[in-house]
């Protein structure tokens, strides 16, 4: 299982909003980051930024399995509005890199 961390950032004034539609996601969205290997998806937000802790089986096998998604773009067609840059889902990122863990230092 992988832990990704990634960031985001919102346009000014799209706080209340982004919170709004991430009250529940789309029952057919949660089913399909389900199948595309997500155990879960955290986000914290910090005025516009966003933090994204994604624990996933594969991050870049779910992001090219969700790029051409229909729910998914319908999503994407959400949110996107409500953020700085465009998640195309295209790429192949691995997340912000980790520096160092307390846990792997200390049970090693």
């Amino acid at each position: 299982m992988q832990r990704i961390l990634t960031r985001t950032r919102l346009r000014a004034g799209s706080e209340a909003a982004y919170e709004r539609v991430h009250a529940a996601v789309p029952p057919a969205l949660a089913a399909r980051l389900r199948a595309a290997g997500v155990q879960d998806w955290t986000i914290w937000r910090d005025g516009q930024d966003l933090v994204h802790l994604v624990e996933v089986e594969d991050y870049r096998a779910m992001r090219k399995a969700l790029a051409d998604d229909p729910v998914n773009a319908e999503w994407q067609a959400v949110v996107n509005p409500l953020l700085e840059a465009d998640d195309d889902y295209s790429g192949g990122d691995d997340g912000i890199p980790r520096v160092w863990s307390l846990a792997d230092q200390v049970d090693a």
